[in-house]
């Protein structure tokens, strides 16, 4: 795992839900490459509602119901090991859209267990 703070890199990938590569979804296999490739994290979010080159309107309102909602997935790392990663990017991604924006990572530790409680790991904190 990566520990980032400071300066950082966020790749954007916007596809549709219905996506695939080698019949799983395009946002699935882009999440695990980005793990695989050891990058700080990876999300993914489902729009709601959205159009891109088609201009074909796609809504989760339910007289309009789509099957095909936007997804972005969201990844973070430092410029260097983001910018290694887009080539992978460029072999999945035949229609969609990926934003390259710089921005600022605060990383919060978690909390520390209290006393009783495990850590995670079977042990109890004192």
């Amino acid at each position: 795992m990566t520990r980032l703070t400071g300066s950082a890199l966020r790749v954007t990938v916007l596809v549709g839900e219905n996506d695939t590569w080698h019949h799983k979804p395009l946002y699935t296999e882009i999440v695990h490459r980005a793990h695989a490739a050891g990058l700080a994290g990876a999300s993914v979010f489902r729009g709601i509602e959205g159009f891109g080159a088609s201009s074909l309107i796609h809504t989760s309102r339910l007289l309009s119901l789509s099957e095909d909602l936007p997804v972005a997935v969201v990844v973070v790392d430092t410029e260097e090991r983001v910018r290694a990663f887009l080539p992978q990017l460029d072999e999945l991604v035949t229609e969609g859209l990926v934003v390259l924006d710089p921005c600022e990572v605060i990383r919060y530790a978690g909390r520390t267990p209290n006393r009783g409680e495990t850590d995670g790991k079977g042990k109890r904190s004192s």
